[in-house]
């Protein structure tokens, strides 16, 4: 296929993308103001949510739900944990049943799809128990594919670091639209993979991380809480069906970091699982270098996320940023806590760290300059350990987000290890370099969407066996 039928192809399929979350989900989409900290799940599925002091505003399409947001407007309590959290990793705290209407029939033709938002204990990156919340879409029909049923537990792309990112309160309508009192959205950009896997008759398990929804920072791309979200979220879903099931595990970008990170992190931390195959695609496999790549692009304040997160479970860095930062680039970090994706795609595109630090140098040089925060840093790279299930790692050449070279090191530093690893180059040429849509998310939409060689590879690690190490 020529360069220009690729492109033509990538740009119609990130239209479709767009059209399923926003043109096809009439009357579904709620929009909410919801306080800083937390947001109305009930808001999320186009149910009446009225907490105290808030003011409905005429619609006139007769179709979106508003509220006003006033001072006084209460935080959901499902999102807030009990003080005592059970101590072992995946056990269930609460749930919340949800009806998901915006997903594809079950296997069966059922429609909407009933969900159930869980909230599960996990552990942090200091062993600590804390809560996590996911969104389990149940089953509908018989599995079309071998062998039993799976779970298929999705560890999402970027989605920001406020609670209202969460894709547990964006799955049942596909978007999150308010105003607090500036106007915000956060959309459910798994909500493709989600409704294709459900099609085939999987259970499907959609996690948060930890700090998204629930109270706390979201530890941006830490390889360890990332890692151990996704696995305690299989765990969880696996209490509520009452029975285990062979599990796979999908992710892109962040989720593709999050599910390497989970596969190598399994044979220790989570052994009773029945993990059979996993799917790291676009790995933010060494945030060093993502880092460097990420700084200056269309959602170059992501790197504010990461920061955001490696200070607040390691406190003894915040001088270094005091003494690295100008009032503005503190005042930056404090702003980005409670931002989704689309509010730094839309309100603060293409940041530079450079033009925030004292001396005009990348915050990456910063950190290079500072043993400890880079020994932190780099202990974020995945693959240090080694997964005991097949691997499929993808990258693009000219992704101009997360850099093609990491990923590939980390396929190579796994096969190495004995792992059984699949490499695959996904063939995409540079389109708009810098602009993350095209060069970062068409190369998973051609993977996944246009030519899907993706889904069948995992479903055929259900049947056991692997290539060993193929690096193409």
């Amino acid at each position: 296929m020529s360069n220009r039928r690729i492109s033509t192809v990538a740009a119609a399929a990130v239209a479709a993308a767009v059209a399923v979350v926003v043109v096809g989900l009439p009357g579904t989409l709620s929009t909410t103001a919801t306080p800083a900290a937390h947001a109305d799940p009930a808001g999320s599925v186009g149910t009446p949510a009225n907490p105290a002091g808030s003011v409905d505003l005429p619609d006139p399409a007769g179709s979106v739900r508003f509220h006003a947001a006033t001072p006084d407007e209460v935080v959901d309590p499902f999102y807030l944990p009990p003080a005592d959290l059970p101590d072992a990793p995946g056990t269930v705290i609460k749930t919340q049943p949800v009806g998901i209407p915006a997903t594809l029939p079950g296997s069966d033709g059922a429609w909407p799809a009933d969900g159930t938002r869980v909230m599960f204990t996990s552990r942090d990156v200091h062993d600590r128990p804390t809560a996590v919340t996911a969104m389990v879409i149940e089953e509908s029909g018989p599995w079309q594919g071998p062998g039993e049923r799976p779970t298929v537990v999705i560890a999402p792309g970027t989605t920001g670091q406020g609670d209202r990112c969460a894709l547990s309160l964006t799955t049942p309508s596909g978007l999150w639209v308010g105003a607090n009192p500036d106007p915000y959205f956060s959309a459910n950009q798994e909500i493709v993979s989600a409704a294709k896997w459900h099609a085939r008759g999987a259970r499907v398990v959609v996690t948060d991380y930890v700090g998204l929804g629930t109270p706390g920072v979201h530890t941006y791309i830490n390889r360890v809480e990332t890692g151990r979200a996704v696995l305690d979220a299989a765990r969880a879903a696996r209490t509520l069906a009452g029975a285990d099931s062979p599990l796979l595990l999908w992710g892109y970008s962040q989720g593709g970091g999050a599910t390497g990170s989970a596969a190598e992190l399994q044979p220790t931390y989570a052994p009773d699982l029945d993990l059979r195959g996993a799917w790291a695609g676009a790995p933010v496999a060494d945030l060093e270098q993502v880092m460097k790549v990420a700084d200056g692009g269309l959602i170059g304040g992501v790197i504010a996320w990461a920061v955001n997160g490696m200070v607040d479970r390691y406190p003894q860095l915040q001088p270094l940023l005091d003494e690295a930062l100008t009032d503005e680039g503190t005042a930056l970090l404090e702003s980005a806590r409670t931002k989704c994706i689309g509010d730094v795609i839309f309100k603060a595109p293409f940041v530079r760290s450079a033009d925030y630090t004292v001396d005009g140098r990348p915050l990456g040089d910063w950190i290079n300059d500072h043993p400890e925060a880079l020994e932190i840093l780099r202990d974020q790279r995945v693959g240090q350990l080694t997964p005991e299930v097949p691997v499929l790692v993808t990258a693009a050449p000219h992704d101009d987000t997360v850099p093609y070279g990491q990923a590939r090191r980390l396929a190579e530093d796994w096969c190495a290890a004995g792992a059984d690893v699949t490499f695959r180059t996904t063939p995409m040429p540079a389109l708009a370099p810098g602009w993350t849509l095209p060069d970062h998310f068409g190369p998973l939409i051609r993977d996944t969407m246009l030519f899907d060689d993706v889904t069948p590879w995992l479903v055929s690690t259900l049947e056991g066996g692997g290539s060993g190490c193929t690096l193409d």
